[in-house]
C-alpha cells in the first residue's frame, strides 16, 4: 500500500512515498480507501518534532488527521448506517505508521460519516479535524446566543470555520484580517473586522470597551490575547497552551482528540455544510508524491483554505 511519511524528523525533504502493509478493519473499526487527505499545521509539527510521538513507537511515521474517500471494509461488531462503497470522511489520530496520508486507513467507526452532499473528496477532507477543532473550542467557551467572540487567524482554515460556526451558534464575531483578507473574512460572516497584527487585542478592547466574552486563538497569541477579553472571560487555545490567567480569565486548550469519536458532532458539521452554514475551502490539490511541496507551501504562510493530497 502506498503511503507518505518519514523515518527521521526534519524539514519537508524527509517526506517519502512508502510501501506499507495494507491494514484490515478490526472489531469496531472501518477501512477507507483514501482519495484525499488534508495537510494541516499539526502535520508539519509531527514531521519536525520527535516529542509528538511516544518514544516506543518506531518509524516509519505517517502524518495526517483528515481523510475522505470510499468505505471499503467494516469490522466485526460495527453498528452503522454506512455501507461499503459509500463516500465518507474521517478524522484520524496518527500513531506511528497510522495516519491519513495513505491509500487505505483504518479508523474507529465513530470517527466516520458521509461526505456532505455535493462536496468533492478534496473539499470533504478539509472538514473533519478542523471543523471538530472549532466545535470543541466553542463548546469549551460555552457562550450563549448573543454573546461576543473574538477570533484570531480568521482568514485561515480553522479561523474561517470558527467564524461560520460561531455565527451558526448565534454569536457576534469580531475577527482579524490583513488588508488582502478583509473581504474574505467579511464574506465568511464576521460582524466586525479589525486589522491583523500584534495590537489586535488592543483593537478589540477599543471596539468592545468591556472586552469580549470569549476568544478563539487561531493565531497563537496565547497570553498576549488577554487584553481583548473581559473579566472572567475564556480563551480557547491551540497547541496545548494553558496557564493561570488574570482577572478571572481562564485558558482552555483545545485537544481535538477529545472529539475524535464524537460522530454526532462530525455529522452535525456535515449537515451544516449541506445547509450552507459552512464553506469548504480548498487552496490547492497536489498528488501525494508532492507532499513535501505541500508542507513547504504551508510553512511559507499565506495559504487560504487547505492544501489537499490526492491518493
Amino acid at each position: 500500500m502506498r503511503a507518505v511519511g518519514f523515518k527521521e524528523f526534519g524539514g519537508p525533504e524527509v517526506l517519502r512515498v512508502l510501501d506499507l502493509p495494507e491494514p484490515e478493519a478490526g472489531p469496531g473499526e472501518v477501512r477507507i480507501r483514501v482519495h484525499a487527505a488534508a495537510v494541516n499545521p499539526t502535520d508539519t509539527l509531527r514531521r519536525s518534532d520527535a516529542s509528538r510521538y511516544k518514544k516506543d513507537v518506531p518509524p516509519p511515521y505517517v502524518p495526517g488527521m483528515d481523510a475522505a474517500g470510499v468505505l471499503d471494509q467494516i469490522g466485526d461488531g460495527v453498528s452503522t448506517d454506512l455501507r461499503i462503497g459509500e463516500r465518507v470522511m474521517a478524522i484520524v489520530v496518527p500513531d506511528g505508521s497510522h495516519g491519513a496520508y495513505a491509500e487505505r486507513i483504518v479508523v474507529p467507526a465513530e470517527s466516520v460519516v458521509r461526505v456532505p452532499a455535493g462536496a468533492s473528496d478534496a473539499e470533504a477532507a478539509s472538514l473533519p479535524m478542523n471543523g471538530l477543532t472549532v466545535r470543541l473550542a466553542l463548546d469549551l467557551l460555552g457562550l450563549s446566543e448573543g454573546r461576543t467572540v473574538a477570533i484570531t487567524g480568521a482568514a485561515g482554515a480553522v479561523g474561517g470555520y470558527a467564524i461560520q460556526l460561531a455565527k451558526a451558534d448565534g454569536l457576534r464575531v469580531i475577527a482579524d484580517a490583513a488588508p488582502r483578507d478583509e473581504q474574505l473574512v467579511k464574506e465568511l460572516g464576521a460582524d466586525v473586522v479589525l486589522e491583523r497584527g500584534d495590537d489586535f487585542p488592543q483593537r478589540v478592547r477599543a471596539a468592545v470597551p468591556d472586552g469580549v466574552d470569549g476568544l478563539i486563538d487561531g493565531a497563537l497569541f496565547d497570553r498576549r490575547a488577554l487584553p481583548a477579553v473581559r473579566d472572567a472571560g475564556r480563551i480557547a487555545t491551540l497547541r496545548s497552551y494553558s496557564e493561570p490567567g488574570e482577572r478571572g480569565i481562564t485558558f482552555h486548550p483545545v485537544m481535538v482528540t477529545d472529539y475524535a469519536r464524537r460522530r454526532a458532532e462530525l455529522d452535525r458539521l456535515r449537515q451544516q455544510v449541506e445547509d450552507g452554514l459552512l464553506t469548504l475551502r480548498v487552496a490547492r490539490t497536489l498528488p501525494a508524491e508532492q507532499a513535501a511541496e505541500a508542507h513547504r507551501l504551508l510553512e511559507a504562510g499565506g495559504v487560504r483554505g487547505r492544501l489537499i493530497l490526492r491518493f
